[in-house]
């Protein structure tokens, strides 16, 4: 029986292989659970499109990454905080920080969990910060962290 794989399936094949298992696998357990399709001409084309949509859609989730770290990478953002007189801050520059700051700057909400900070900011100055954009981007952004004035 010649199936198209809807799931990952282990010991069978990746979502969007199609396979060949006998028959009473396919019939009584990977179609049921909704593994698999049986591999009609139709699904075969409608699986072929949905491959070609999502590759397109990975291509330009890519590009936009791309674009967005040359962006990030040639400006310094700045974030204020209050500060002691020596320069420590009081409380530190977390990921939701450096979240807002991108944000402000490119109107592109950054999920927190990708930014990498090795720990917190807790200095003003110049710190350079990676932020983790697609499997393959990673944009090193800087930061200016400022005193702010009461």
């Amino acid at each position: 029986m010649k199936l198209i794989l809807i799931e990952d399936v282990q010991g069978t094949g990746k979502k969007g292989d199609t396979v060949t298992v006998r028959d009473g696998y396919g019939r009584n357990f990977l179609v049921p659970r909704g593994l698999a399709v049986p591999a009609t001409e139709g699904n075969v084309v409608r699986f072929e499109n949905i491959v070609r949509s999502v590759s397109n859609k990975k291509a330009r989730d890519l590009q936009t990454a791309s674009e967005l770290k040359t962006k990030l990478e040639e400006t310094t953002l700045t974030i204020k905080k209050k500060a002691g007189e020596d320069g420590r801050l009081f409380g530190s520059v977390t990921h939701k920080d450096v979240v807002e700051a991108v944000k402000v700057f490119s109107g592109v909400e950054v999920d927190r969990k990708l930014v990498r900070l090795e720990e917190p900011i807790k200095t003003t100055g110049s710190h350079t910060v990676v932020i983790h954009l697609q499997p393959d981007v990673n944009a090193e952004v800087k930061i200016e962290v400022e005193k702010e004035e009461a």
